[in-house]
C-alpha cells in the first residue's frame, strides 16, 4: 500500500529535528507541574485496571515513557521517525522503543492497559483522526485508558521551520469538545479533562483527555 504523503513528511520532519527535540524537551516534564499529575493519575488507573503494558504513540525521544517507567508503568514507545526512535533508545538504553504508525498500530487487539498519545496526535488530518482514535480502542484491553494531550484551536497549520529546521509536517487543530466528541465516537468514554491556558512564550491552550474503554461494549 502506498503510503499517505502525510505521513512521509511527518517522519522527515522529525528524523530532521529528533536530536535538537530532545534537547529542548528531554527534561521539559521537570518543570510542567500539571501535566506530570495528569501522567500520575494516568498510571495509577492503569495500575489499578491491572497494570497492562502502556503503549506512547509518538513517543519522540523516550522522555515521557521514561516518565511512565519511573511511575511503575511497563512502558514502551512507538514512533514513525526511525530518528527519533534511535535518540530514544540512546538515551533510555533500558527501555524498548520501535518503529509505527498511529494509524495502523503493529500491535494486537485488546493488548493494551493503556494508550498516551503526547502530543503526536495534531499532525494527523482531521478526516483521519477517527481511524487514529480506533486504532487506540482496539489495541486497549477493556477498562484500559487513554490519556490524550494536544494543542487545541481550529487551525490549519503549515510551519517551514521547526527547532531551528526546515519541516514540512502540518498541525490540525481541534476544540477540546470536537476531540472528545470524536474520542465518543470511536467507543471511549471521556472522564476527565485539563484545559490549561498557554504558557509564557505559547499562542495556544493545550489539553489533556482521560477517556477509558468501556468493559462491555
Amino acid at each position: 500500500m502506498t503510503e499517505l504523503p502525510y505521513l512521509n513528511a511527518i517522519r522527515m520532519s522529525y528524523d530532521t529535528v529528533a536530536v535538537d527535540y530532545a534537547e529542548r524537551y528531554g527534561t521539559a516534564l521537570a518543570s510542567m507541574p500539571l501535566s506530570r499529575a495528569m501522567l500520575a493519575a494516568f498510571a495509577e488507573l492503569v495500575q489499578a485496571a491491572g497494570g497492562g503494558p502502556v503503549a506512547d504513540i509518538g513517543c519522540g525521544p523516550g522522555h515521557v515513557t521514561a516518565h511512565l517507567d519511573a511511575l511503575g508503568v511497563p512502558a514502551f514507545g512507538v514512533d514513525l521517525s526511525p530518528g527519533m526512535v534511535e535518540v530514544a533508545r540512546r538515551r533510555h538504553p533500558g527501555l524498548r522503543f520501535g518503529e509505527g504508525s498511529m494509524t495502523a498500530l503493529d500491535l494486537k487487539d485488546g493488548e493494551l492497559g493503556g494508550v498516551l498519545a503526547w502530543w503526536s496526535t495534531h499532525h494527523i488530518p482531521w478526516e483521519q483522526l477517527p481511524v487514529v482514535y480506533a486504532e487506540f480502542h482496539r489495541t486497549l484491553a477493556p477498562g484500559g485508558y487513554l490519556l490524550l494531550g494536544t494543542h487545541v484551536g481550529d487551525e490549519h497549520l503549515r510551519p517551514q521551520q521547526g527547532y531551528g529546521h526546515p519541516v514540512s509536517y502540518e498541525s490540525y487543530l481541534l476544540p477540546p469538545d470536537r476531540i472528545a466528541e470524536l474520542l465518543t465516537e470511536a467507543g471511549f468514554v471521556v472522564t476527565a479533562r485539563l484545559l490549561e491556558e498557554p504558557r509564557e512564550g505559547q499562542k495556544r491552550q493545550q489539553v489533556c483527555l482521560l477517556a477509558r474503554k468501556p468493559e462491555r461494549p
